[in-house]
């Protein structure tokens, strides 16, 4: 097909829908019911206001949703119109008369590439006169916005705009040695498109190439070299199926789109490939003359059967909440192609979907068939439709827990994007050194790589915040990370994670890691464990864990790294496994007994090592107490070289002791502390301070 700018909508000419079914008098009424059921009616263009229009049509718009690709063509449109108002739907019936010459003597196809064109079908037709298409032809193709080019070219046009499928037609004599290859595109190999201009090729990309050279983008465009000129006799007619990723991700990599890859985007109907053949082949006959060789080179001619939808009337009233007639709920779903050997007044029956209709799939979409044929606005607003309450995932409480106490912390939520540029990836990585995942095709300009973590995403965003307004906003983020994995044929790890980026303080932060922990009910104490990484100040970067399970990561940022953002002051961030979090949560909290029995309070001020940490401290404690510790309060720390000896501290610290059985008497108070005592001192070396 000749290069054009694809829409978004399928543009349909009242003259040439009449064709295949009869029109109501009241068009306006009909544009209403189209939009009612799922073709929305974005205007209608009148001969005043679009001269290539002749006087008697008309120009309909119409937003086709991107499962109904089967509307991207007259005939998709013309059934729809079929069923609203239970009408004849004519579909034409091409015949060909061919000439006794084998078209496997003529020509050869290889398809190599099978994942990327699971179909490929090639007629010849021989003794063609190319010229102008007939009038009526080029009238048609005018009405919505193609352009003319030959009867050879435009009959594959009016074919696609008849019933959505793309075909191509080659210069048979351009063909080298008379084959035809379905193959991955070569490294660098380049083709010149019938826009004349010239595209770079990589393996990913799927072309339609003779015994030489590539001819065609597969799905996309052909090529100028093999393209029917005025000097053609002979053409062979392409129709294909191309897979959508396929076509999609070729055509946004070359940045060329067309109304051929907008329709395998979505997906055409395997059956009607033969069909579009055999019309286009009679097209060009009545138009430029010549015979067709005998049969059909088909690649894939078994077409998987689909399988059976059971549909149950009470599914659709329970659904529905309206009670519809079984034998017009059997006549929508017949005129929408589906078949059916059972009837539906026994109360189910089963119908296999047309093979245009690739998006019915199961009992619901049928249901949504018949709502949307039948009439939504048939539908009474205060119809009983029974809900069934659902519970919340563990997941979502958890994460709903998660957004409290970090919005109440004074933090606001982010969003950003799964892929990153090369400097984003490479600014921080705390969870891995290995390279990360990359796209073949950039989701966004200059992002490749699926990111490790959501840090230097959050940090992008501050320094943005702090550029356009001067507001230094503290961020956190819910989303996936994605870590490759440990060898290449190991699987990626997807990890759900939450992640924090402030300004101020480290132990403010840590605060706020503390009191989620504390929300999310986590059993295990949180602990820290130093490491180092690329990025961060070296001895500010901490590994946390919930009792043996690692937790996440939390530090401050290099200002060598913050430098890149232009981002001044310390900024400190936080990475969670949002599944370690759960693993040790307990999101429902439980009943505590109260003790009757009153506490006592010691506090206790060791001198200890400068390398000892709160949190190893506060277990030590807590182990040799047990039960009876109702509390361990960290209270001041303080340094003197001179009596205590250099890399030496005094930590300051109470502890309440409690029974829930009986009041503990001085003695009692006196052996729990002891045992505290002792075991500060056998396993972190502390001596208490007389």
């Amino acid at each position: 097909m000749k290069p054009g700018t694809p829409n978004q909508t399928m543009l349909v000419s009242w003259k040439w829908l009449s064709h295949y079914v009869d029109l109501p008098a009241d068009r306006e009424q009909l544009e209403t019911r189209l939009s009612l059921s799922g073709l929305n009616h974005e205007g209608t263009e009148t001969p005043a206001e679009n001269p290539a229009l002749s006087p008697d049509d008309v120009c309909i718009d119409l937003e086709v949703t991107s499962n109904r690709g089967d509307c991207l063509g007259h005939l998709g449109v013309a059934r729809e119109v079929s069923v609203l108002y239970d009408t004849e739907l004519r579909v034409p019936a091409p015949a060909l008369e061919t000439s006794k010459t084998d078209v496997r003597s003529l020509l050869s196809v290889e398809n190599e590439f099978t994942e990327a064109c699971p179909r490929y079908t090639a007629r010849v037709i021989q003794g063609v006169k190319v010229g102008p298409s007939p009038d009526w032809m080029q009238a048609a193709l005018a009405s919505v916005g193609i352009g003319t080019v030959n009867n050879v070219v435009d009959a594959t046009n009016y074919v696609l705009m008849e019933c959505g499928q793309p075909l191509h037609a080659f210069d048979y004599a351009d063909i080298a040695d008379k084959k035809i290859v379905v193959r991955p595109a070569r490294a660098k190999e380049s083709i010149t498109a019938i826009d004349h201009r010239q595209y770079e090729l990589d393996p990913s990309m799927c072309v339609i190439a003779d015994a030489k050279a590539a001819s065609a983008v597969a799905g996309v465009m052909g090529g100028a070299d093999s393209e029917v000129t005025e000097s053609t006799t002979d053409v062979v007619i392409e129709a294909a199926i191309f897979s959508p990723l396929s076509v999609r991700r070729t055509a946004r990599q070359l940045k060329l789109h067309s109304p051929s890859s907008f329709r395998f985007e979505r997906r055409v109907d395997p059956v009607g490939v033969e069909w579009a053949s055999r019309r286009v082949c009679q097209l060009i006959i009545e138009s430029a003359g010549g015979t067709v060789a005998e049969g059909i080179i088909d690649t894939a001619p078994e077409i998987e059967k689909r399988p059976p939808i059971v549909l149950r009337l009470a599914q659709l009233e329970r659904i529905l909440g309206i009670t519809i007639d079984s034998g017009e709920v059997e006549r929508i779903l017949t005129a929408l192609g589906c078949q059916s050997d059972a009837k539906l007044s026994t109360g189910s029956g089963s119908f296999v979907a047309p093979s245009w209709r690739h998006d019915l799939t199961r009992e619901a979409d049928l249901i949504e068939e018949v709502a949307r044929i039948h009439g939504y606005d048939k539908i009474p607003e205060d119809s009983p439709i029974p809900v069934a309450p659902s519970s919340k995932r563990t997941f979502d409480s958890a994460t709903e827990k998660i957004r409290g106490v970090l919005t109440a912390a004074g933090l606001s939520e982010a969003m950003t994007p799964s892929v990153v540029t090369s400097k984003l990836d490479k600014a921080l990585s705390p969870w891995t050194e290995r390279p990360a995942l990359s796209t073949q095709t950039a989701m966004l300009k200059g992002a490749k790589r699926l990111r490790r973590t959501l840090l230097p995403s959050l940090i992008e965003a501050r320094a943005n915040n702090w550029a356009s307004a001067s507001i230094e906003a503290d961020l956190f983020e819910i989303a996936h990370l994605y870590l490759p994995g440990e060898t290449e044929e190991d699987l990626p790890e997807e990890l759900y994670a939450v992640a924090l980026v402030c300004g101020g303080d480290f132990f403010s932060v840590k605060g706020v890691i503390e009191s989620l922990c504390e929300r999310l009910g986590a059993r295990q104490a949180l602990s820290v464990q130093p490491v180092d990484s690329p990025g961060f100040v070296a001895g500010q970067l901490v590994r946390l864990s919930l009792g043996e399970s690692p937790l996440g990561y939390l530090g401050v940022v290099a200002p060598k790294t913050l430098k890149q953002w232009k981002l001044s002051g310390p900024v400190i961030v936080a990475e969670l496994s949002i599944a370690a979090l759960l693993a040790d949560a307990e999101l429902v909290p439980q009943q505590q007994i109260v003790s009757m029995f009153p506490s006592v309070e010691r506090d206790l001020n060791f001198v200890m090592s400068e390398s000892v940490r709160w949190n190893e401290l506060e277990n030590v404690v807590r182990s040799a107490v047990g039960r009876q510790l109702k509390s361990v309060t960290y209270r001041e720390t303080y340094r003197d070289p001179e009596k205590d000896g250099k890399d030496r501290k005094r930590v300051l610290l109470s502890v309440q002791l409690q029974s829930d059985e009986t009041t503990l008497s001085g003695d009692d108070a006196d052996a729990l502390v002891q045992s505290v005592i002792g075991a500060c001192k056998k396993k972190l070396d502390a001596e208490l301070l007389g």
